[in-house]
């Protein structure tokens, strides 16, 4: 499953200005818009779960690891993808949802978390024990954070020979809780360090012989975003950075949180040797500006006692739920509204799984499915899918516009790490 993104890493590593974007979701439609964006390209699919959402007990999502490979191979297969075409990532595999319990029990937890992504098949794995637990020092030493993510490679080594990505100086998952004024990019020192300790513990651990399998290093390159902002790449201020990975042979840069990043800074990251582009929020912030478009369509053409409702259904879960969302939402009781509905930082990609919630997207689609949507409202709510339709690439179908609202995004992720490639309009 790994050989297409080794070979992309390596011709990156060769020169080419080429990367690779990174899904990290677990909502289906968001997984079928990247499985059928790289089954209309001769591409691969990388698709990531991140440890708070799977892991050996289901996550917030309910999902195993086995669960989740099982979900996003069903697609594939559904859409003609090739399995080969698919790699399976595991992201911040460590302690992280542990971390209330004292530090050998919480690794206890995380040894069960690798082996089980391990055994399911996920080739790239992210191993990040940054986090302090019960009675740790804080912040953890470099050397201790190296000892236990060898400790995990050693697990995983057990279940074959995945590529792994180490590092842990990443933006807040999610994205920032107060509001941004900048963002220093990690220096140089300071990727060396992380990269030396981390090749002593392999050794040390006995498994140095994994260590060539290391294809990526997390650092911060100066991206971030919360509700309302985003922190623009400014490459001037990561070249020193980015000829770190200049002395190590088969390694890149994992870039996290370049969410609402422009297409420019995007293809920029990428020529500096940020080869994996993760993108995770972006992806469910389009998927609720399309499901809300079409619900302001429904609201013109469908009586009000047989609408969704969704609008109003997502506010009262949010509203039952403060404890998704409080954190990054301040101020009067109208800036708290905006920012959980609208805030980039999308924590309302937390309830689209709840049942209330998903029961009005269903009756959405329904409805819409059963009546042909006018063009002008189209074009006044979905303007580009207006576009699309008009040119004969897209149907009326509003899960197909939706599936390519999503797929926006991706598109602007696919020229930034094939630029001189065809991208396919999925």
């Amino acid at each position: 499953m790994t050989s297409r993104l080794v070979d992309v890493l390596r011709r990156h590593r060769a020169g080419e200005p080429i990367g690779v974007c990174s899904v990290c979701s677990a909502h289906p439609l968001v997984l079928e818009a990247a499985i059928r964006q790289a089954g209309g390209e001769d591409s691969f699919a990388l698709v990531e779960a991140t440890s708070n959402q799977v892991d050996q007990f289901g996550g917030y999502t309910g999902m195993t690891p086995a669960d989740f490979r099982d979900r996003v191979l069903e697609l594939a297969d559904r859409h003609g993808l090739p399995r080969e075409r698919v790699v399976l990532g595991g992201d911040h595999l460590g302690p992280n949802r542990w971390q209330a319990q004292a530090p050998e029990a919480a690794m206890a937890h995380a040894d069960a978390q690798v082996a089980a992504y391990a055994a399911a098949g996920f080739a790239k794995l992210h191993l990040d024990c940054s986090m302090a637990c019960a009675a740790d020092p804080t912040p953890l030493p470099d050397a201790l954070v190296a000892e236990r993510a060898a400790r995990l490679a050693v697990v995983a080594e057990g279940a074959g020979e995945p590529l792994y990505v180490i590092g842990t100086e990443v933006p807040v998952p999610g994205g920032a809780h107060e509001p941004l004024e900048g963002v220093t990019p990690t220096t140089p020192e300071a990727a060396r360090a992380t990269l030396a300790a981390h090749r002593e513990a392999f050794e040390r651990a006995g498994i140095a012989e994994a260590w060539p399998r290391v294809v990526g290093l997390v650092v911060q390159p100066g991206v971030e975003f919360d509700q309302a902002h985003v922190v623009d790449y400014e490459r001037d201020r990561a070249q020193a950075l980015s000829r770190v990975v200049d002395e190590e042979p088969q390694l890149v840069f994992e870039a996290h949180s370049t969410d609402y990043q422009t297409p420019q800074a995007l293809a920029a990251l990428v020529e500096d040797h940020f080869a994996i582009l993760k993108v995770g929020p972006a992806l469910t912030f389009a998927l609720r500006e399309g499901l809300f478009a079409l619900e302001a369509i429904e609201r013109e053409l469908v009586d009000a006692p047989r609408r969704s409702e969704l609008g109003a259904i997502v506010e009262e879960r949010m509203l039952a739920r403060p404890d998704a969302w409080a954190g990054y939402s301040t101020g009067d009781e109208a800036a708290q509204r905006l920012a959980r509905r609208y805030g980039f930082s999308d924590r309302i990609r937390y309830f689209w799984p709840d049942p209330e919630v998903a029961a009005a997207q269903a009756r959405l689609l329904a409805n819409l499915s059963e009546l042909r949507v006018p063009l002008p409202l189209l074009s006044q709510h979905l303007p580009d899918q207006y576009g699309r339709v008009r040119a004969g690439e897209l149907s009326l179908d509003p899960e197909a516009l939706l599936l390519d609202r999503i797929t926006d995004v991706l598109r602007g992720y696919a020229r930034a790490c094939r630029p001189h490639a065809e991208v396919a309009a999925a």
